[in-house]
């Protein structure tokens, strides 16, 4: 008998602070369309593909925590393109979403930033490239494509059976 196995992650479901906030904040910025709601029960839900998939994140209302309590490790959203991830890294600094850091996993570039109630978020895509983890290297967005590309490249043919961590960027973030 085979092993089961997951296909990919289906939901996440996170409280928040203010669903109202965080309904825009999804919707308006990360472009998540709301696909189902119980407004009484305070359960919002919400998908970036509603016909295919009912809810990708599920909102609900009562976070009730101390300000320094982890509940998440972060939310990651797979782009389709490079330009894509760029794109919303625009349009977060556009909206005043705080940034944690652009960068490469060698496997990936990606985009973390925090929602409104301080969640660490990520805007990926993949790059098709094989890189051991830990790898995780400051990438600037203000480069073309072409030339965030050609680094990747050159990171990952020098550090990709190795990994490579800049920790100074880590302790900057305070992450």
């Amino acid at each position: 008998m085979a092993a089961p196995s997951i296909e990919r992650l289906a939901h996440v479901g996170i409280h928040v602070n203010d669903v109202e906030k965080s309904i825009v904040f999804y919707r308006d910025i990360l472009g998540l369309k709301v696909s189902d709601e119980d407004r009484e029960a305070g359960l919002i839900f919400m998908s970036s593909h509603p016909d295919e998939e009912h809810h990708e994140l599920l909102l609900l209302s009562g976070r009730n925590v101390s300000v320094d309590a982890r509940l998440l490790q972060q939310i990651s959203f797979r782009c389709l393109t490079l330009t894509d991830v760029i794109e919303y890294w625009k349009r977060f600094v556009a909206n005043d979403v705080k940034i944690i850091y652009t960068i490469t996993h060698g496997n990936a570039i990606s985009c973390y930033f925090k929602d409104p109630d301080e969640n660490i978020c990520e805007v990926y895509w993949p790059t098709g490239l094989k890189a051991r983890q830990g790898f995780l290297i400051g990438l600037d967005f203000n480069d073309s494509e072409e030339k965030i590309m050609k680094q990747v490249t050159d990171l990952v043919k020098e550090h990709g059976e190795t990994g490579i961590i800049d920790f100074k960027l880590l302790a900057e973030q305070n992450v």
